[in-house]
């Protein structure tokens, strides 16, 4: 039986991620970008000053709402995962140094399409019964489409609510579980003996502290954000940032090699990846992976934002695609590209290969660091990918059932933490990309009101 969900997934999971899917994805980016004569280029530094000025802004959001930074935080929070660190890793090794170029050209075009998710969400959101705003891709197609459509927002929820106990909890608590194992054996704090009973102690805390901030509504999920987020981003970066400066001098050879590898991988991969297909896939994959530009995951937490001008709002849609794709994964491929590791093209590899980075630069005391930001970045995610299924369940079965979802999800941190999850890991990828392909025909058939609403928004700003 087992053999047969696999192989049946195995399947699905290729189709979903493979060619015709990333073709739908670039090509949706693409549209929107044509019909905003490239906003996300045009207007960037507008949208960095935007923002960057919000979020230095100190300001209480009214009840039921988080603050324009929280929101980010929270869309942040999910995104910015061990997929950052793990992913990049993993779409070097398969697809070569190139796959970094196309991950860029991901970003490019998502930051476009997060834009619009993030401006329809706010545009089309609902005060719920509780009194908290709520909006996501299955609010905008239920408010913004013709009836004949709405079926592709119950589908939303259903795919949504079926990823995120794999996606957004198990698998993440399992990385803090590995992290947090292998820093105590660097150290001999623990030996083989005593790792089930440490995984069930750390699966029981966690569980705890998941159902304290989620059953805490939308204040606490945003105050915790605001914290954490900031703080796991900066720690990594600099550390990143440190590996950069102390080989200043790998710098030009490697971005030689992500733009030579883009187009032809052979000749910087000594032939272990010969095809430039794989290095597009890999890398565009990888960057959807990363931003969720597409998946409409991240416009879930913004529509809870207390803002009046979904524009403005949307601007941090960009700005997130940005932080994560742009600098965070390119940051951690040049962590793998300059300090030396050997990396075995053509094989799988995931986050040990971006810590053996750091560890062959700043020596083993790092794995500490490591563990503290994976940790981080982990936890973060559980919080973000939270929010999401509980709004998707409510969508589908109403505000009664919210917070009996919310402890049912803080309890899975404890399956994460004791149980081999790679079949569950694969399945809830494949749910995690058939939510796109009702979000992408919903903001693919809303382009027309996106134009429409810049439009306005800039005269008016004038």
């Amino acid at each position: 039986m087992l053999a047969t969900i696999e192989s049946v997934n195995s399947v699905v999971n290729n189709f979903i991620w493979g060619v015709p899917a990333m073709i739908c994805i670039i090509g949706v980016g693409l549209v929107l970008s044509v019909r905003t004569g490239f906003l996300q280029i045009r207007k960037f530094p507008y949208a960095m000053k935007i923002t960057l000025g919000r979020m230095l802004k100190k300001k209480e959001a009214s009840d039921g709402a988080m603050t324009p930074f929280q929101a980010v935080c929270t869309a942040l929070a999910a995104t910015v995962g061990t997929g950052n660190i793990a992913g990049v890793a993993g779409a070097i090794a398969i697809g070569g140094p190139g796959a970094v170029f196309w991950m860029w050209i991901s970003a490019l075009l998502g930051m476009c399409t997060k834009f619009s998710e993030v401006t329809l969400a706010v545009h089309f959101r609902e005060v719920n019964a509780e009194g908290d705003y709520v909006g996501g891709p299955m609010y905008y197609i239920k408010n913004g489409l013709a009836k004949h459509w709405h079926f592709l927002a119950y589908l939303f929820a259903a795919f949504g609510v079926l990823t995120v106990f794999g996606t957004g909890n198990a698998t993440q608590v399992n990385t803090i579980t590995t992290a947090i194992d292998s820093a105590l054996f660097n150290y001999n704090v623990i030996g083989e003996g005593s790792v089930k009973t440490l995984n069930l102690i750390i699966g029981i805390v966690l569980a705890i502290l998941i159902a304290l901030i989620l059953l805490g509504g939308i204040k606490r999920i945003g105050q915790v954000t605001e914290r954490l987020v900031p703080f796991m981003a900066v720690l990594y970066i600099l550390l990143a940032l440190g590996i950069i400066v102390l080989n200043i001098g790998h710098i030009p050879a490697v971005f030689a090699s992500i733009f030579k590898g883009a187009f032809s991988p052979a000749s910087v991969t000594g032939g272990a990846v010969g095809s430039f297909f794989m290095s597009m896939k890999k890398g565009v994959s990888r960057g959807i992976f990363s931003n969720e530009a597409g998946l409409g995951t991240g416009s879930i937490a913004h529509a809870c934002a207390d803002t009046r001008k979904p524009v403005k709002q949307g601007f941090f849609g960009i700005f997130e695609v940005f932080v994560d794709t742009i600098v965070i994964c390119t940051l951690t491929a040049l962590v793998i590209l300059c300090s030396g590791v050997p990396v075995g093209y053509g094989a799988a590899a995931g986050a040990e290969l971006t810590i053996s980075g750091f560890t062959a630069v700043y020596g083993n005391w790092v794995s500490i660091f490591t563990a503290v930001a994976m940790c981080c970045f982990a936890f973060s995610t559980i919080i973000g990918w939270g929010l999401y299924g509980a709004r998707c369940i409510e969508f589908l079965f109403g505000t009664r059932v919210s917070k009996p979802f919310m402890l049912v999800y803080s309890l899975v941190a404890i399956v994460g933490a004791t149980m081999e999850l790679g079949l569950m890991w694969s399945i809830a990828e494949t749910f995690n990309g058939l939510m796109a392909i009702p979000n992408l025909i919903a903001v693919f058939l809303l382009s027309g009101v996106v134009v429409k609403m810049v439009k306005e928004y800039f005269e008016t700003e004038k």
